[in-house]
């Protein structure tokens, strides 16, 4: 049996994510909800072949400030305190619950998560401030530490959650893209 600290989560399409994160990445954000571009996609390894795992992401703010786009420097600046924060959202991957070796042998992929600035949003979609720096984070829950687990609380903590995030993920919320780059990207 492995255990929680073997456990390995490798970020998929990386070359992607640092490109849009060395000209900042922008996440389009709507009421309807919108889909991620780049979509997070893990492979996890160190996983117990034969225990039950849930696999989920939530998304956190980076810091306490709201930005804006300063289109003469073509840079990000701070432009005052974070909005309030928004309810806590977890996005339960699909396929939960499945065994390590089911999630081990395929990328695990975010592309179905939606991003939201509906605080009212009853969808499941991830709610966010536009014009915030934001951090996601993938979750390995194994199903004795899962009874808190809930798409509308914190995710639980314990010995049997291993919790993941890459900093090139970090994204700005907008409504529409401010960086003539990241069009580029695109």
């Amino acid at each position: 049996m492995s255990s929680m600290e073997e456990i390995q989560v490798e970020l998929q399409c990386a070359d992607l994510w640092k490109r849009f994160h060395d000209i900042g990445t922008e996440m389009i954000i709507t009421k309807a909800g919108r889909r991620m571009f780049p979509a997070m996609r893990v492979k996890i390894t160190g996983l117990d072949p034969h225990q039950q795992y849930y696999i989920a992401m939530d998304i956190v703010p980076v810091d306490n400030k709201r930005y804006r786009y300063v289109y003469h420097s073509s840079k990000w600046m701070v432009a005052g305190n974070a909005d309030s924060p928004v309810p806590p959202r977890v996005y339960i991957h699909p396929d939960s619950l499945a065994s390590g070796d089911t999630w081990m042998r395929q990328v695990v992929s975010f592309d179905k998560l939606k991003l939201t600035n509906n605080e009212l949003d009853d969808q499941g979609h991830i709610i966010l401030h536009s014009m915030h720096k934001y951090q996601p984070r993938v979750h390995v829950i194994r199903k004795d530490f899962s009874s808190d687990l809930s798409p509308t609380k914190p995710v639980p903590v314990g010995d049997g959650v291993k919790t993941f995030n890459f900093p090139e993920t970090v994204f700005t919320t907008v409504t529409a893209y401010q960086n003539q780059q990241v069009r580029g990207c695109l």
